[in-house]
């Protein structure tokens, strides 16, 4: 095996982990806010996930490979933003898409950091939503920057189109990322439906959330998953629509664990380098 194709065996090896990781985070997500539906307290969102993982026995190890995943994860989504391997750029879609990538790259590394802080006890074990303290800093920064309320703007409207990629994968319920020789169970298939339904939703809530901050100035209204689950819990019949939604987020974490399995994450670190090479001429 040359030097390339094992870089792309690394490479596609963390992605997997990555998924792996993904759904872990998710299920776990889904399960605390099923009890909150259920018995009331505080959602957790997925660094709030990753401090409870913290205090358990076997923390640092889940919290390690947790790292090395979400590091494959995004370095696999920044190089679908950054090199376009798919050619999608040629449409408009195509540029959205690509930045939803860069995006979900850039949480996923964040996330990476967290884990190894959190098991190099440069960070407390974080309880309930750290991420919207998270997301309340960036709005912050950003709209202390020249232009930085139109970022604002162009990042809510980003989230509102990434809910609508996953709302239209729920109806349509397509999932040929999965291995093609193999159709995909019906439980798998509606497991994956109602998961990416439920991400939809909480995604267009988190691109009003953004967008709010930016139109009215104030970051203190912008807030990630942990947010929109608090807000889900506050409507009239607050318990049941946390219930749903939660029970989705439930089974797209496991539907992640699915595509750690079968997923076509294969990754040739030959045609990589040519499309970086490529890119830089």
């Amino acid at each position: 095996m040359n030097g390339t194709e094992s870089y792309g065996e690394r490479l596609t090896i963390l992605a997997r982990i990555g998924f792996a990781a993904r759904g872990m985070v998710y299920l776990l997500i889904g399960l605390f806010a099923i009890d909150v539906a259920r018995h009331g307290g505080q959602p957790s969102d997925n660094q709030g996930v990753l401090g409870s993982l913290s205090q358990s026995s076997l923390g640092s190890f889940l919290l390690l490979l947790c790292a090395a995943g979400f590091a494959g994860y995004a370095l696999w989504r920044l190089i679908e933003a950054a090199l376009d391997p798919e050619h999608r750029s040629r449409s408009l879609k195509g540029r959205l898409e690509r930045a939803g990538y860069a995006m979900s790259g850039i949480v996923y590394g964040a996330l990476a950091l967290a884990a190894v802080n959190l098991v190099l006890r440069k960070a407390p074990a974080a309880e309930g939503s750290p991420g919207d303290r998270t997301a309340q800093g960036w709005s912050a920064w950003l709209l202390d920057q020249p232009g930085g309320q139109a970022v604002l703007v162009i990042c809510g409207v980003i989230f509102f189109f990434i809910a609508l990629a996953q709302a239209v994968k729920a109806c349509r319920g397509r999932f040929d990322e999965l291995a093609a020789d193999v159709p995909v169970p019906e439980a798998v298939r509606w497991a994956g439906r109602i998961g990416y339904a439920a991400r939809a939703i909480v995604f267009a809530m988190i691109g009003w959330f953004v967008i709010n901050a930016a139109l009215h100035a104030d970051p203190d209204e912008a807030g990630g998953l942990g947010a929109a689950l608090r807000q889900l819990r506050d409507q009239e019949h607050g318990p049941l629509l946390l219930f749903i939604v939660a029970s989705g987020l439930a089974l797209f974490g496991l539907f992640s664990i699915v595509e750690a399995l079968y997923r076509h994450v294969r990754i040739d670190g030959s045609q990589l380098r040519e499309i970086a090479r490529t890119a830089r001429q």
